[in-house]
């Protein structure tokens, strides 16, 4: 597009001082954006309003409202149409009612941990407009495929030491919560560096279930291991033996504290 010039009158202007620092913002926003709708209008005509030209390439019929959730608040845009041609837009994709940052605030909320129920009330705060828990859901559906490609990927490296462990998180299934564990192997490369390897969800620690977690890593690629750290349970500690053969166990000397700790009286007398 080419460059364009904003023309905003001064009552507008003055009016902003009236209005709060996000309204204020918002409508300033609001009029820029219109103004780069009916640029992009211009540029695809060929013309402008009432311009008798050659290079006109259709005519304008009228506008539509639409409106887009950002992150200061819901604003009211004025979409152009066109007569023969459909008008096409830069400023969002089509079908997209949300601005592309507050979708992506909205999914690393989620990621950090936060329930949907609170991103709701967050999104709420934030921009005056609230999103319904499935609607967060859905949205945060859009993370499975950099997921997917994340658990799929090959492992070329050398990984001399990994590390697993299972984290127990409540999930809803089948309209029930159940408690179900999450596997997780980090893996240390041969300069150091700490990476998480894969991660998988099963429904208990077993040896299947630790051999299977296994298995799906060393399919990926993962080889050269020598320590394998981990807690002493025992189905984990006898999948380590199946599956990294020639491989040292390591007992984890977090879990061996904190095992050492549970058994230790919790008074001490003094004498």
């Amino acid at each position: 597009m080419a460059q364009l010039h904003f023309t905003l009158d001064s009552d507008f202007f003055v009016g902003l001082f009236s209005e709060t620092k996000d309204e204020a913002f918002g409508k300033l926003m609001e009029a820029l954006l219109n103004q780069v709708l009916q640029a992009e209008s211009t540029e695809q005509l060929g013309a402008n309003n009432y311009e008798r030209s050659q290079e006109r390439s259709d005519y304008r019929n009228g506008t539509r409202t639409r409106s887009l959730t950002t992150r200061i608040g819901k604003i009211e845009l004025q979409v152009p149409r066109h007569r023969n041609v459909p008008f096409k837009t830069s400023l969002f994709e089509n079908y997209q009612r949300n601005e592309q940052a507050l979708i992506t605030t909205m999914m690393e909320m989620v990621v950090q941990g936060i329930s949907t129920r609170n991103v709701k009330k967050v999104t709420e705060e934030l921009c005056g407009e609230s999103f319904s828990k499935s609607t967060v859901s859905e949205i945060c559906k859009e993370l499975d495929v950099p997921i997917k490609h994340f658990k799929e990927r090959l492992l070329p490296e050398h990984y001399p030491f990994i590390i697993v462990d299972a984290i127990y998180l409540k999930v809803r299934e089948d309209h029930r919560v159940k408690s179900k564990a999450l596997f997780v192997a980090i893996g240390i490369n041969n300069t150091g560096h700490k990476e998480v390897l894969g991660f998988e969800v099963y429904d208990s620690e077993k040896v299947n279930t630790w051999k299977d977690f296994f298995e799906s890593l060393k399919s990926r690629g993962l080889r050269g291991v020598d320590i394998v750290i981990s807690d002493a349970h025992a189905g984990l500690v006898e999948a380590i033996k199946e599956c990294f053969s020639g491989s040292s166990w390591q007992r984890c000397q977090a879990h061996f504290t904190r095992n050492i700790i549970d058994k230790c009286p919790k008074n001490i007398a003094l004498v």
